[in-house]
Order: C-alpha cells, then sequence, then structure tokens
C-alpha cells in the first residue's frame, strides 16, 4: 500500500473563510477528509499536514522519505519564494506534485514564477478542491508507472 503526504502551506488553514471567490468555500478539514477518503479509493495511506511556517514545512518534506511513497504539495505564497523548499524536495528524492486551488497563470504576474515546478513531476493549478482529488490521481499514476 502505498503512502501519500499532503503539505499544506501558509494561509491554507484558512480555507472556507479567506478570499472565497478565489479559494472557494471548503475547509481546510474538509479537504483532508476527502484526500484520506479518496487515498482509501486508490489504496493509498494519506496523511495530511499544514503550517504557516517555512522551517516547519521543511521538516515535513524531510520527514516524509522512508515514510512515505510521494507528496502533494500545496506550498502557497512559497510557491514563489522558498528556495528552501525547492532544496527540500530536491534533497528528499520523492516525487512531488505541486497543487494550486486557484490558477496562478491567469493571476498576479508574481504568482507565474514557481520555485516547487521546476523539481515537481507536475502541477495541478485552478480546479480549486478538487484539485487535491486529481492530484492524489496523478501522484497515484505516476508511482505506479514507476513500479
Amino acid at each position: 500500500m502505498s503512502s501519500l503526504l499532503v503539505v499544506n502551506g501558509p494561509n491554507l488553514n484558512l480555507l472556507g473563510q479567506r478570499q472565497p471567490q478565489v479559494y472557494g468555500r471548503t475547509t481546510l478539514a474538509e479537504i483532508e477528509q476527502n484526500c484520506i477518503a479518496h487515498g482509501q479509493r486508490l489504496g493509498c495511506e494519506v496523511q495530511c499536514f499544514q503550517s504557516n511556517h517555512e522551517g516547519a514545512l521543511i521538516d515535513a518534506l524531510h520527514g516524509a522519505r522512508g515514510v512515505h511513497d510521494g507528496i502533494v504539495l500545496n506550498a502557497g505564497a512559497y510557491t514563489h519564494s522558498s528556495i528552501a523548499l525547492m532544496d527540500a524536495i530536491v534533497s528528499v528524492e520523492l516525487p512531488v506534485v505541486e497543487l494550486h486551488l486557484s490558477n496562478i497563470h491567469a493571476r498576479e504576474s508574481f504568482r507565474h514564477k514557481s520555485y516547487i515546478a521546476p523539481v515537481a513531476v507536475g502541477q495541478i493549478c485552478g480546479f480549486g478542491a478538487h484539485g487535491y482529488i486529481l492530484a492524489l490521481d496523478a501522484l497515484k499514476a505516476h508511482l505506479d508507472g514507476a513500479k
């Protein structure tokens, strides 16, 4: 059974309340429940983690090595600024799917640059909370293809 880690970065704890016109009305707790349930349907164990702190996100990525088979990462605003997160992804040598609720390419120009994309197996953005399901499907397909 594959083990997948879903990591959420800054401000995602406020989903459902924060800018619902951009990020939707689904809460992070609901997203996490949906991810765990979908993982069961895929035959995967899914664990979830969220932090507003860059170092805690890096620690979670480091801790995934040898424990999980892959990671879905919504790094929030750190996507556009964190070389440290990029380096952590490279260091753990696990496949990572980059995820965003909104279409970052249709937003402000500073959101168009992702430090995560060059080291991720792929990027899913713009599908709201359903993007997590798509990301889990994509990661599972990637892992199955690598076997």
